[in-house]
């Protein structure tokens, strides 16, 4: 179960560890110190951000007008004052399409995004280095530049292509979540109404080819039968980009116990997020209010535009919403190293690709306020080193490993979704 959580300056403490005020807030500005320290050995390695679709919704995909180089707090959650400030080390980036988009459609786009990631690495090289292979990270981290990855969001951006699926991966897509928020032809999201009961046998050999090809398979935003099925094919290490636990707030978007538990055996990673509403049971049902305001006011519930934010910002200010902070995702973390393991935990915020965040982890800068809320939790430096690095490059390279023992006995698969669900 979650633990009660007193909050000072939006940070909270376990009751176990409760203190007075003046105590806590020496011990929290000694936590924070401590938190920084450590992150300036082992970073964060974040599993997802959507920085790409904010670019292209915001300004097209114009950087002179989204300098990241610069403070873009107005704008953004993400800069790379912040990754720094935040001790981030690598980051997946998101090269999501929203699931309007399909066919030929959602491919053009999910290459827009490739594009527009490679580009802020060119433009901002002595910060931004695009990492293709756990070694890598290790590498870029090494020269003190912030590894780039690339993660696809929704197995739509295939179009029921294997060699689409392939040439993602050779553009340096390193993971795929298998549907976004829409069931899609071969999966079942957690958020749609299933279709499959899990994967079809076109999507067991979708999670059979990116097993070959050494791409992650991303459960978040799958639904439970689809988990089920991926773990039962996959002969690699899944990871969960952006998705905390389901028995501390019952929402689909999360991972059920029986899930997690699963991962030891798997080797895989469940990367825990931020969203309120997939966090603070209190916001589950303010945000669906929210979302219905967004769709009577003509716009995508996701829309991350100027326009788009000021409606969800009048929407706030006359519904005030329940607030999540750092002891809201320390409570999802301390349940998941419970049932999965601390070999099997990391960090995935979504940041620009939620309208709203917990206080204190409200952008990119947020983590040290995350590690030391774990402090106080009695986490371990050795534990914290885990979550925040070693877990998600030890996942990679797995599943690198997994890629070359599957390519020393299988040829690339040219099988068609209409042959094999037919």
């Amino acid at each position: 179960m979650a633990r009660t959580t007193r909050t000072y300056g939006g940070v909270g403490t376990s009751d176990h560890a409760r203190r007075v005020c003046g105590g806590a807030v020496a011990d929290r500005s000694e936590h924070l110190a401590t938190a920084r320290e450590l992150l300036a050995e082992h970073p964060v390695v974040d599993g997802h951000n959507d920085l790409p679709w904010a670019l292209r919704e915001q300004v097209r995909y114009d950087l002179d007008r989204r300098d990241v180089a610069t403070d873009q707090s107005a704008h953004l959650h993400t800069d790379i004052p912040r990754l720094r400030q935040g001790g981030v080390g690598a980051q997946f980036w998101s090269v999501y399409v929203r699931t309007d988009l399909t066919g030929d459609a959602a491919v053009s786009s999910c290459l827009e995004q490739i594009d527009v990631v490679r580009r802020l690495a060119a433009r901002y090289p002595a910060d931004l280095e695009l990492a293709f292979s756990a070694q890598e990270m290790e590498d870029v981290r090494a020269r003190g530049r912030i590894a780039s990855l690339m993660g696809a969001e929704g197995g739509h951006s295939i179009n029921n292509s294997l060699a689409t699926l392939r040439a993602l991966h050779r553009l340096g897509v390193r993971y795929m979540t298998l549907t976004h928020n829409d069931t899609i032809d071969w999966a079942d999201s957690a958020t749609d109404d299933p279709r499959h009961d899990g994967l079809t046998a076109f999507g067991e050999e979708v999670v059979r080819e990116m097993n070959r090809c050494g791409m992650l398979v991303d459960l978040s935003h799958v639904a439970p039968a689809t988990m089920h099925d991926a773990l039962r094919v996959t002969e690699a290490p899944v990871i969960f980009s952006h998705s905390s636990s389901r028995a501390v707030c019952d929402h689909p978007r999360n991972i059920p116990d029986d899930v997690l538990a699963q991962l030891p055996a798997n080797g895989g990673v469940a990367m825990a997020t931020f969203v309120p509403k997939f966090i603070l049971p209190a916001a589950v049902e303010w945000t669906r209010s929210a979302d219905e305001n967004m769709r009577a006011n003509g716009l995508h519930h996701l829309d991350g535009t100027e326009e788009g934010m000021r409606v969800q910002r009048a929407f706030e200010e006359a519904n005030p919403r329940p607030r999540a902070n750092a002891a809201t995702v320390a409570d999802h973390l301390d349940h998941m190293r419970e049932v999965a393991g601390i070999d099997h935990l990391g960090l995935g915020g979504d940041f620009d690709g939620t309208a709203f965040l917990p206080d204190g982890l409200d952008s990119v800068a947020g983590y040290p306020n995350l590690v030391a809320e774990l402090l106080a939790r009695k986490w371990s430096p050795a534990d914290l080193a885990k979550l925040t690095w070693h877990n998600a490059v030890r996942v990679l390279r797995d599943a690198e490993s997994a890629a070359r023992e599957v390519q020393s006995r299988r040829e690339p698969s040219i099988a068609t979704i209409d042959q094999l669900d037919r």
